[in-house]
């Protein structure tokens, strides 16, 4: 199990890369689409200007090709991810396999006469990069990734014979990710379609659940949290058919995300996909006011002595929640001390999804349920196309409910939530210096985990440090909250520190520091 929990974060981390590029790129299409749609112009005719529009109409086209090619993303970035070292050479790997495998199919679809003239979605069919093959989506290039970054993982620091030296190491691994590629692309002509079926199949049996299915989707999803396993368990409804299909301007989109993204770039949109509202919208619910709620009852129950520091911390942390939907920061606060307050959590967060779905509200999302994307994708593409009111009312009795249950149950066993210690908490402060220590913090976190000989590979995703060590019984939990850690998991070699929206600088200054 241990030894699956580290495969898994490194997996699930792989993700992040490409990932993080979909807020850009749900800024530029959520603002320019909305401002360039003709219901709105209509409405708003200041907007009606011929320099305003061409910028809409610029940041929308940009937006929309990075969803339209996200499967190649996905490939690159896996790959980047997957790989140990020399990440660059991985990534172009990926890329050439992605082409390849593509070009293969389209050679097999035409040595078949399998090749379709029209109706391309129809059968299964799409034109990728400019090559017609069979709609793998995401998928595709996330099995290309992986293919790409084990390879390189392997073969990267190969010695051939003296006189094939020069495509030894790093250049034979697009070498061989090119070859494998081409047996890829055979496997799929034949594979992929019974997938096809398996996944549709399995999402009308999602669909057939209702409310049922929706209240578990993010009850699961909040109980992969702590793990760092929520990006594994959400992306095949998000980018995958297992999130719906819809044919949008001849063209068959699968996965919730996509599906919204191509419906914000159509103007004849006049409802966005209900598969929003089921994997999607519960999040701004919860984020923007139900852990609010949490953050109060924790700064409420807190010691009089402690308040001012438990205030400071449940603000930063709630302000973080609200605007970007990043919750790590104010999760761990109690799920370590009060794991009962987490299973509530994770219920509320399952019924908050459960009434987005009876209620029909229908806001995208880039990767987190904040104010942010709330503004973007709800309030700007309006009430008729979101219902984006109906969050309001539903997240203020949300706010108080989180509340009073965290409140009652803080109460009713005494956990020890910040503030409520036995001794006055001087861990926060001691916190505060860490994070602002500069180069004793790498230094102090490299010591923590072992140090350097036991460190294996070193990442990060949204807001965790993701760490593959030798050794997990050498890693000093204590240490790293010294160093501003809100929280550690330690699965055999598999280690997860959560620093917050901050860790992409610490990870950068422990490169830094390890390269030294």
């Amino acid at each position: 199990m241990k030894k699956f929990f580290g495969k898994a974060q490194q997996f699930g981390k792989s993700f992040m890369l490409p990932i993080a590029i979909l807020p850009a790129a749900g800024l530029l299409l959520g603002i320019g689409g909305a401002l360039s749609n003709p219901n709105t112009v209509n409405a708003y005719p200041i907007l009606d200007q011929f320099l305003l529009q061409a910028i809409f109409t610029i940041m929308s086209s940009a937006g929309n090709i990075v969803f339209a090619n996200l499967p190649v993303i996905f490939a690159v970035g896996v790959a980047i991810g997957l790989a140990r070292s020399d990440k660059g050479t991985a990534g172009l790997a990926a890329l050439i396999g992605y082409l390849v495998m593509n070009a293969t199919i389209n050679a097999i679809l035409i040595i078949t006469d399998s090749l379709a003239a029209d109706s391309l979605s129809a059968v299964g069919q799409g034109v990728t990069l400019g090559i017609q093959t069979l709609e793998s989506g995401v998928f595709g290039g996330i099995i290309v990734g992986i293919m790409a970054g084990l390879l390189h993982n392997r073969f990267n620091k190969i010695e051939l014979p003296q006189f094939l030296g020069f495509f030894g190491g790093s250049r034979f691994v697009p070498i061989i990710t090119s070859f494998a590629a081409i047996i890829l692309g055979t496997v799929m002509y034949y594979v992929w379609p019974m997938v096809q079926n398996v996944i549709f199949n399995f999402g009308d049996i999602v669909n057939a659940t209702g409310y049922i299915g929706t209240f578990f989707y993010g009850f699961i999803l909040r109980m992969l949290g702590p793990f760092g396993l929520h990006h594994i368990f959400y992306l095949p409804f998000w980018q995958t058919g297992l999130g719906g299909a819809l044919e949008i301007g001849g063209q068959l989109i699968q996965g919730t995300q996509n599906i919204f993204f191509a419906q914000l770039g159509d103007p004849t949109t006049t409802k966005f996909f209900e598969g929003t509202s089921r994997f999607m919208s519960g999040r701004f619910i919860t984020m923007m006011f139900g852990l609010l709620g949490a953050a109060y009852a924790i700064y409420r129950t807190a010691k009089p002595e402690n308040k001012k520091i438990v205030g400071g911390l449940m603000l930063s942390a709630a302000l973080t929640s609200f605007l970007t939907g990043i919750t790590e920061p104010l999760e761990f606060s109690f799920l370590f001390i009060a794991p009962l307050l987490y299973v509530m959590h994770a219920i509320f967060d399952g019924l908050a999804f459960m009434l987005a779905h009876i209620f029909q509200i229908t806001i995208g999302q880039t990767f987190s349920g904040g104010f942010i994307d709330f503004i973007l994708f709800g309030v700007l593409q309006g009430q008729a196309l979101t219902n984006w009111m109906y969050v309001i009312p539903i997240g203020i009795i949300w706010f108080f409910l989180y509340f009073f249950t965290f409140t009652f149950l803080i109460k009713k066993f005494n956990f020890k939530t910040p503030g409520r210690e036995d001794k006055k908490a001087e861990n926060d402060t001691t916190v505060q210096t860490a994070q602002g220590s500069g180069e004793e913090r790498p230094l102090a976190i490299i010591q923590a985990l072992g140090g350097r000989d036991n460190l294996v590979d070193v990442d990060n995703c949204a807001t965790r440090l993701r760490v593959t060590v030798k050794d997990g019984e050498m890693v000093n939990e204590a240490a790293l909250q010294q160093t501003g850690s809100k929280g550690v998991i330690v699965k055999g070699e598999g280690v997860q520190v959560i620093y917050g929206p901050q860790v992409s600088v610490i990870k950068n200054e422990i490169e830094e520091e390890l390269e030294k």
